[in-house]
């Protein structure tokens, strides 16, 4: 066998162990996720807006006042803090929020929730004792919305840009409700 040959199958054979070794100490790659990671884009004009998050399901479990607990911050979905980025100022809900990366966090409540641009940029979303590793000192924005109650159950937790009345909003939903952010 040549020598070229010979070093060819050397470094597959280190990058499929590799691979074995992240797979089995870090994260399975081989195995779906059970809260799937999600990017969600908006583009108009030289606006480009971005979030990404995790996508839990609901799998017949009580989630507001229950799984995600009323009054407390709450990741906003699964795992990886969510992120959402915008190129531009925007308005939310008529309260400047300069361009950047935030990582965004909700208070939610039976009839309203409090939805929070945080500065700073987290590593996880939980800590080792599952609280939430959100920081206050770096909020930037809070804004309450209305809680809208839906007639149909969303199965997998859902992050969207919703422009189709000319007026953009950024909206969550799971289980039985659904929250409107209006951005300008």
């Amino acid at each position: 066998m040549n020598t070229a040959l010979k070093r060819i199958l050397v470094f597959l054979s280190i990058v499929a162990l590799g691979l074995l070794l992240y797979s089995v100490f870090v994260e399975n790659i081989f195995a779906q996720r059970l809260s799937p990671k999600d990017t969600v884009k908006f583009e108009l004009n030289d606006l480009k807006l971005k979030v990404f998050y995790n996508r839990p399901y609901k799998k017949n479990r009580d989630i507001f006042g229950a799984l995600v607990p009323f009054d407390q911050v709450w990741r906003t979905g699964a795992n990886e803090a969510t992120t959402f980025e915008t190129n531009k100022n925007l308005e939310v809900k008529g309260m400047p929020l300069a361009e950047g990366k935030y990582t965004l966090w909700t208070v939610p409540r039976d009839s309203v929730w409090t939805v929070i641009f945080n500065s700073k940029q987290y590593s996880w979303g939980v800590n080792a004792q599952m609280q939430p590793m959100w920081d206050p000192n770096y909020d930037v924005l809070n804004i309450d919305v209305p809680v809208q109650k839906l007639n149909n159950d969303v199965e997998q937790f859902t992050i969207a840009f919703d422009n189709s009345t000319d007026n953009l909003f950024l909206t969550m939903a799971w289980d039985d409700v659904k929250i409107s952010v209006p951005l300008k």
